[in-house]
């Protein structure tokens, strides 16, 4: 059981002076090169985002190597400084595979504690060449099992949904073995990989079914520590997600606020009228809340606190539902235009809605918080 006041420094739940910066430029970056009808353009190509940003992303900022220690090619910082970046990806609606690739796989990869993939596959995905992804995570039982072939393994079975699967050029599998599950790094291959778009609500967010036919693979860390790998990622991928939930509310409520000062309506701006203004406090209110959510999160995750699975479902609770209303209310106090495909308006509510079940719905992380705090033990006795 966790405890309920779990001790954090609170300067981490504040953000420093570097933080503001990096959340300075890229705010800058991004609106200046991932706009909405840059979003919609990049969609319709074959990765679905733009390569070359993902590219100066890598390059000039060093985002993608931002929580990667610098002995893997990285910068060293931790995940708050992550946490930044995908925050404003997020307010950006930006649609390349940061979360698959940045958080998950690295994630992963570094919580294997296995040095030779770690410096194998960090160091490319740090400089933004290599792309990757996680794939069985969220299972109860593995779909995929690896079998033994000569002196290596084998990958055998299929697993849906996976974030980026078309494209990805590594995937981060977790395999049932005869001594149970384990992790494997598949580097898919045309013959014996065979990837499925699939046609999902949130377009800018790809999925694909994969399913993998005597894939090559090479294991990673141990079998005994692979559940603790898996569990510790797809926390650290809740308080990812909540960080970029948090960015999208934020820009929902900003364009809304800024369209109801602007639209006018009986000679007076709608912003003016008592029943939007309390629709919009609403929202900030909720905003605020997923904010210290994310906030607390993100710390707990930068030094890999225990709370952090408290952390975590605390924050996919409070910030997924703050961004669907933050998303509703963008889309209906727009009127008419929030509802046409030509206003953004549209796909930032298709984030919101795909986000809310990506690891997990509210009521999941309800009882597993309740779980985790002794809650639901009290209740049963």
């Amino acid at each position: 059981m966790h405890r309920r006041h779990p001790e954090i420094d609170p300067q981490l739940l504040s953000e420093s002076d570097e933080q503001r910066q990096l959340r300075t430029v890229l705010r800058d970056l991004f609106t200046e090169a991932s706009g909405a009808e840059d979003v919609r353009k990049h969609l319709a190509t074959t990765r679905g985002y733009d390569e070359a940003l993902w590219v100066r992303l890598a390059g000039e900022i060093g985002v993608h190597g931002l929580a990667v220690p610098e002995e893997y090619g990285g910068s060293g910082f931790t995940f708050a400084e992550l946490a930044v970046a995908l925050e404003e990806s997020g307010r950006a609606l930006y649609c390349a595979p940061l979360l698959p690739t940045v958080v998950l796989a690295a994630h992963a990869l570094l919580r294997s504690a296995d040095r030779t993939a770690c410096e194998r596959y960090l160091p490319r995905i740090a400089d933004g060449t290599l792309t990757a992804t996680v794939a069985g995570f969220g299972a109860d039982e593995p779909g995929v099992t690896a079998e033994q072939e000569g002196k290596g393994w084998v990958l055998r079975g299929r697993a849906d949904f996976v974030l980026d699967g078309a494209g990805a050029d590594l995937i981060v599998v977790r395999a049932g073995t005869p001594a149970g599950p384990r992790l494997f790094a598949c580097e898919p291959a045309s013959g014996a990989c065979r990837r499925t778009p699939r046609r999902v609500l949130d377009e800018t967010r790809r999925q694909a079914l994969v399913e993998f036919r005597g894939a090559p693979a090479t294991a990673v860390g141990t079998a005994e520590g692979a559940e603790d790998t898996v569990s510790a990622t797809l926390d650290a991928g809740r308080a990812a997600l909540a960080a970029e939930q948090v960015g999208g509310s934020g820009h929902a409520l900003d364009a809304t606020v800024e369209f109801a000062a602007q639209r006018h309506q009986f000679g007076r701006p709608i912003g003016s009228f008592q029943a939007v203004k309390h629709r919009l406090a609403d929202v900030l209110v909720a905003l605020e809340a997923a904010r210290s959510a994310s906030a607390y999160a993100t710390a707990c995750a930068a030094v890999a606190s225990p709370q952090l699975p408290v952390a975590a479902c605390a924050a996919a609770v409070v910030c997924s539902e703050t961004f669907r209303l933050a998303t509703a209310e963008y889309v209906q106090l727009h009127g008419g235009i929030g509802f046409t495909w030509e206003h953004p308006a549209h796909l930032y509510m298709r984030r919101a809605r795909g986000g809310e079940v990506l690891f997990g719905t509210a009521d999941w992380h309800r009882v597993r918080l309740a779980g985790l705090i002794g809650l639901a033990t009290r209740a049963a006795a």
